[in-house]
């Protein structure tokens, strides 16, 4: 017989950096999901992924508190920000620029969040990425 889900919830956790404190105790504890259990499983999951990353996680649980969780990997604005070397976007995007990219970046940070986006090929999942960039003021060289 198939487990019963009584449902989800998404959640942004630091790469191997997950512990009972808020946001991920409180958020966890009120659904009736064993948070060490998330903790160890989540940490170990995402060893081999640099220390830190955000990661956006969606957790199915089920009616005997057990659950399942689905790691993404981290945003494109993540990843932007990191290769142009900014701390955050630019305040006015369209009218100036924060930072600036080359092509050759836009098409690594393409291929390694091709599995999270809907598109069918690299070209594809760079313009996704160029959207992102454009929206965050950072320019492509």
């Amino acid at each position: 017989m198939a487990k019963k889900i009584v449902g989800s919830l998404k959640l942004q956790v630091p790469a191997g950096q997950a512990n009972p404190s808020p946001p991920v105790g409180p958020a966890l504890g009120q659904r009736g999901i064993n948070i060490m259990e998330f903790c160890k499983a989540f940490n170990a999951r995402t060893a081999d992924m640099e220390p830190g990353a955000p990661c956006p996680t969606v957790i199915t649980y089920y009616q005997d508190k057990s659950f399942t969780m689905d790691i993404k990997t981290p945003p494109a604005a993540y990843f932007l920000k990191k290769a142009a070397k900014l701390k955050s976007g630019g305040k006015t995007p369209g009218r100036g620029t924060a930072g600036s990219v080359t092509v050759a970046q836009v098409r690594e940070i393409a291929e390694a969040k091709m599995q999270d986006l809907s598109a069918n090929d690299i070209e594809g999942a760079m313009k996704i990425i160029l959207g992102s960039a454009r929206s965050m003021g950072i320019e492509v060289k």
